[in-house]
């Protein structure tokens, strides 16, 4: 059985993206970032996650990315609400480099354990429009593992896999309902109130609802 490096930060994708690569036969080693955010409902969900994907090993980093600064998420700036569906710009919520430092770290973790496949939820169809979720970023991340690392140089690459990355979100829950997963589990919200209920209006909030209401399904975290 192959191992995989899975990138889990307790939210729908991500979750998604690790039962793929679960159900493609891949033993999980999975990694979830508290990098500095506001709330720490994510990081419960994916321990939850995390027992539910039965994962070989689980670790919890800490990589404080609030020190710098720049995003609604890791800061006291308010996270934008109700935003415009087609809005091209790049919202506050964007924490800069935070998929580059995400994937160097399971880089990192995948080099020390003799690793080639890593696995990120990333998605460039419904999204925020997030420079770090395109597929040319990936792509050039692929190529920099190859040149920075002793396994690269030695002439054995890393994958990045992507497999949601052309997926729609409703598309994304229709997997998981296939999967028999339980999105109940999972946290989307970018600004939960202190009960750690989702506030519906921003754009992961939005984005969520719209997924499971273009696949036909009830949310199991609606009015939660």
């Amino acid at each position: 059985m192959p191992d995989a490096i899975v990138l889990l930060s307790g939210g729908l994708d991500s979750y998604t993206a690790a039962a793929m690569a679960r159900a493609e036969g891949f033993r999980l080693f999975a990694l979830t970032i508290r990098y500095g955010q506001r709330h720490t409902r994510e990081i419960e969900a994916a321990r939850m996650v995390a027992a539910w994907l039965h994962v070989e090993r689980h670790i919890e980093l800490d990589v404080d990315l609030s020190a710098f600064g720049g995003s609604s998420l890791t800061t006291a700036a308010p996270v934008p609400k109700d935003r415009p569906a087609n809005l091209q710009d790049i919202p506050s919520t964007y924490v800069p480099a935070r998929n580059t430092v995400f994937l160097a770290l399971a880089l990192a973790w995948a080099e020390a354990l003799g690793i080639g496949d890593i696995f990120i939820g990333v998605n460039a169809i419904d999204y925020s429009g997030y420079p770090d979720c395109r597929p040319e970023f990936i792509a050039a991340f692929e190529r920099l593992a190859s040149l920075a690392t002793a396994r690269g140089v030695g002439g054995s690459p890393f994958r990045v896999h992507t497999p949601l990355i052309t997926m729609t979100k409703g598309d994304i829950v229709r997997k998981g309902q296939e999967l028999g997963l339980d999105y109940g589990l999972t946290h989307s919200c970018y600004d939960p109130d202190p009960m750690g209920r989702s506030c519906g209006r921003c754009d992961s909030c939005r984005l969520r609802a719209q997924g499971f209401a273009q696949a036909g399904i009830a949310d199991p975290l609606s009015g939660r």
